[in-house]
């Protein structure tokens, strides 16, 4: 689960709902990569996800253009 701690901690610049989106996505790549390689996923694929963000593996691109 996305606790309040880790959306501040990854937030920076962008919103809580960036986050909350962009963790979101990224954990539903992980699932379906794992998927694809018939891998099976011990941690959650949202667990991974926050951890892709917090060691720089990932990170959140908001554009500007509306």
């Amino acid at each position: 689960m996305l606790a309040p701690n880790d959306i501040e901690e990854l937030k920076g610049n962008n919103s809580r709902y960036a986050v909350v989106v962009g963790v979101a996505k990224r954990a539903r790549q992980i699932a379906e990569e794992a998927e694809a390689n018939k891998e099976i996923i011990i941690e959650k694929p949202v667990s991974l996800a926050i951890q892709d963000f917090r060691e720089g593996n990932c990170s959140l691109f908001v554009s500007d253009d509306v």
